[in-house]
C-alpha cells in the first residue's frame, strides 16, 4: 500500500506487535473479501494440510483483490477461522512461510478465532479480508 494513503496505529507505549499492526486508518475504495478456504478456483481441496490450506486460501484472497486492481499490500484487516489451534501453533513456522510467500511483507490489523467447524467440511482454515484500493 502507498504510505501515503495509510497510516499504522500502534500506541507508542505497546508492545511491539508481531505479523501484524494493531490498527490501520486508509482513505480510497475498500475491498471486502469473503471468506475463504484451501480449495482452487474449482472448488476442490488439493490437500489436506493445515500449512497448504492457508496458502491456497491467501492465494484466493491475492486472485480476489487482483480483480479490483489492489494486490496484497492493499489489504487492511483480515479475519482468521480456524478449526485447530493446536495445529496453527504446531504448523506457524510452515504458516509464517505460506503467508510471506503469497502476502509478502504486509501485515494488516488481523484477528484469529478457533471455531468448533466450517461450512465446508475439509476446510481447516477460512480468512476474509479487507482492503483498501487508494483513491
Amino acid at each position: 500500500m502507498n504510505p501515503s494513503s495509510y497510516e499504522l496505529l500502534n500506541p507508542s507505549h505497546w508492545k511491539a506487535a508481531k505479523g501484524y499492526t494493531n490498527g490501520i486508518m486508509a482513505e480510497g475504495r475498500t475491498i471486502f473479501v469473503a471468506g475463504q478456504v484451501g480449495w482452487n478456483g474449482q472448488q476442490e481441496f488439493e490437500t489436506d494440510d493445515f500449512a497448504g490450506q492457508v496458502r491456497q486460501a491467501l492465494q484466493n484472497i491475492v486472485d480476489v483483490l487482483a480483480e479490483a486492481g489492489a494486490g496484497p499490500e492493499h489489504a487492511t484487516r483480515m479475519t482468521w477461522y480456524i478449526t485447530d489451534k493446536r495445529e496453527y501453533l504446531d504448523r506457524l513456522s510452515d504458516v509464517g512461510a505460506a503467508y510471506r510467500d503469497v502476502m509478502g511483507r504486509n501485515f494488516p490489523a488481523m484477528t484469529m478465532v478457533q471455531v468448533a467447524d466450517l461450512i465446508e467440511d475439509r476446510a481447516k482454515v477460512e480468512i476474509e479480508v479487507t482492503a483498501v484500493l487508494p483513491s
